[in-house]
Order: C-alpha cells, then sequence, then structure tokens
C-alpha cells in the first residue's frame, strides 16, 4: 500500500514562545527536541509554518475600539471581504508574528535545516487565517496558500502535524488536511495548547473526521523505514 508521509510543523515561532512571546502557549519551547527528531526521520516532504501578519491584521485587538478590544477574551464577526452573506467569529489576540519582526521568526532551536518548504500565512489583514492551507471562508476563499499543491504535486498521501498551537493552528491545519484528502495524523506529545482544557473538544472533532492522535513512539515506529524520495 503506498505511503508518502509528509510532516508539518506549525508555527514555531518566537511569538508563539515563552519566555517572551506576544502570544507565548506555555510549554512550547518544550517540544523543540521531539521536532527536531522528527525531523531526522524520512518523510518525503518537511515543511514549516509561520504566522506572517502585517501590522493592521483583523485578529489584532489593536486594530478595534473599546470595550471590544480585549486580547483573548473579545470575539468579533468577520464578514468575508468577497461576500458579505459569509461572516466567521474570530477572538482577538495581541499584536504577534508580525512580519519582519523577531517575534515572526522560527526559533533558533528548531533545525531549520531539514525544511523543504517555509509556508507564510495570515499575510491577508482582512481575514483569520489559522489552518496553514487557507482561510476558513468557501464562498468563495480569500487566502490560500501553496501548500495543498505542494503535497499534491509531492505524491503525499499521509500528514503528520505537530506544533503550535494545539487549539487553535494544529487543529485547523489538521481539519483541513483531511478535507484536502490526506491521511492525517496529530503527534500530540508534540503540541502545546493555548487552553489544555479545549483538548477534549477538539480531539471530538478529530475522531468525527477520521483524525488521529498519536505518541511520538507510534509516529516513529510508523516513519523510521520510509524510503526518501528525492
Amino acid at each position: 500500500m503506498l505511503f508518502k508521509p509528509a510532516l508539518i510543523v506549525v508555527d514555531l515561532q518566537e511569538d508563539f514562545c515563552p519566555p517572551d512571546g506576544a502570544l507565548a502557549v506555555q510549554g512550547g519551547r518544550d517540544i523543540v527536541p521531539l521536532v527536531n527528531d522528527l525531523l531526522t526521520l524520512p518523510f518525503h516532504a518537511k515543511v514549516a509554518t509561520k504566522d506572517y501578519h502585517p501590522p493592521d491584521h483583523i485578529s489584532f485587538a489593536s486594530n478595534h475600539e473599546p470595550p471590544n478590544n480585549v486580547p483573548f477574551i473579545s470575539v468579533i464577526t468577520i464578514k468575508n471581504p468577497l461576500n458579505a452573506e459569509e461572516v466567521e467569529e474570530t477572538r482577538l489576540w495581541p499584536d504577534h508574528c508580525v512580519r519582519g519582526t523577531k517575534g515572526a521568526e522560527l526559533i533558533p532551536e528548531l533545525d531549520t535545516s531539514k525544511f523543504d518548504h517555509i509556508i507564510e500565512k495570515g499575510q491577508d489583514k482582512r481575514v483569520e487565517m489559522y489552518s496553514a492551507f487557507a482561510d476558513p471562508f468557501l464562498s468563495p476563499t480569500v487566502s490560500r496558500s501553496e501548500l495543498a499543491p505542494i503535497l499534491h504535486d509531492a505524491g503525499v498521501t499521509d500528514v503528520y502535524i505537530v506544533g503550535l498551537a494545539a487549539d487553535y493552528c494544529v487543529k485547523y491545519t489538521a481539519v483541513d488536511a483531511r478535507k484536502h484528502g490526506f491521511n492525517t495524523w496529530v503527534v500530540g506529545d508534540a503540541t502545546r495548547a493555548v487552553d489544555p482544557s479545549s483538548l477534549p473538544e477538539v480531539y471530538k472533532v478529530y475522531e468525527e473526521m477520521g483524525i488521529r492522535v498519536i505518541g511520538k513512539d507510534d509516529a516513529f515506529q510508523r516513519i523510521k523505514d520510509v524510503d526518501r524520495v528525492a
């Protein structure tokens, strides 16, 4: 049976990691040794993703008027700029991963030499884009990355996902990977969540979609004997 796995490392950036990240996820740096170990395995494609926002991005609380502009708490409704009848709710965040700033850089502990591709997302100021594939709008989609074509062109069958944050960008990237037809695996040991209490609900979504959460040992066992295809 054909098995051509890819590894997607989601948003291991300075602003998502302690001690100084603007939107630091607790324990975010702790997963790096495991991610680096995974990067040594013979995946057919290894992809890093980065939030790479303009300073006037719609998800930044600083770009909205009080009182509905409290980071982590306030929620706004975004209209599809190409179809006002389609709307999405999104949480507001501190300014983070602004393009060209230190906060947008991949953390130095991460072995970036192993990546075949780096995907920058969230560059359209008008829409939120947790998923590394596309924003959530469907009629039509406003912003779409090159991730799906990269994976399809490489003949990838299975996508393994790690990184930050488990309840946001990892979750939505996994959901979209499954929608694109890839067998999708989340290596739970190599993720951390903004709100760990939300993970049972995240995993329920995964179960309904056929996305599997696995441990590091299972991931290593599945990938270690794959013959890499150049």
